[in-house]
């Protein structure tokens, strides 16, 4: 697939929410249709996992088999659109200063990091904990009765999974860098679900997790 890099006319001096997730922690949001939603790296090789679900009825969430199916696309760019499990549009990729983004590498988990890398890494930290944390402790997750069984195939922006000419995935260094960022237009009203990724074991966060600063514009 061909990176299709496109930069933001949008000043981030106007975006009406402005915050850093930092290194291994979880967020979570509501962004309004039409709203413009920004993931910033802000020092590159960081892979951030994230989920989306309808506001109106968290049941009905991003579908990594619609989305790449409807276009025919293992991975994601400018032009690209996410679809729910009712295969509806959520978002609208309408920028991309890094070009591609993975839907296929899953997001780690105390059981994945005890079987790719060994036994004594379960207790480590991982995405599946920080998705956990937050529909527990945020808001918006709380009074829609969001839980474990909310966790599903998730994006990782940012992040390198080549698929290999025998079908097997790698984990590789990324290919952000500092400054790059992917953007989204709403499509309806959603709620974000991040874990900005924890992963010391492979190269997806250059072996160092780094903060991420998220912004939201109203339609324009």
């Amino acid at each position: 697939m061909s990176q299709m890099l496109t930069e933001s006319p949008l000043d981030t001096r106007n975006a009406v929410l402005d915050q850093v997730c930092d290194a291994g922690d979880p967020w979570m949001a509501e962004v309004k249709k039409g709203q413009i939603f920004r993931i910033l790296d802000l020092e590159g090789n960081q892979a951030v996992d994230t989920l989306f679900y309808s506001a109106a009825d968290p049941e009905e969430r991003y579908s990594a088999v619609d989305t790449i199916a409807r276009q025919r696309q293992l991975y994601l760019t400018t032009g690209s659109v996410l679809y729910s499990s009712e295969g509806r549009p959520m978002l609208t990729i309408t920028a991309d200063t890094c070009g591609r983004h993975d839907t296929l590498g899953g997001a780690c988990a105390a059981e994945s990091n005890t079987v790719r890398y060994a036994l004594e890494k379960r207790p480590m930290h991982s995405c599946r904990d920080s998705f956990m944390h937050a529909l527990n402790h945020c808001g918006c997750a709380m009074h829609r009765h969001m839980s474990k069984r909310d966790i599903t195939a998730n994006i990782n922006f940012f992040m390198n999974v080549p698929v290999t000419a025998d079908g097997h995935l790698k984990f590789d260094d990324g290919i952000s860098g500092a400054g790059k960022y992917v953007e989204m237009r709403a499509e309806m009203d959603v709620v974000v679900l991040i874990s900005n990724c924890p992963q010391l074991n492979n190269p997806c966060n250059a072996y160092n997790p780094t903060p991420v600063r998220l912004l939201v514009w109203d339609a324009v």
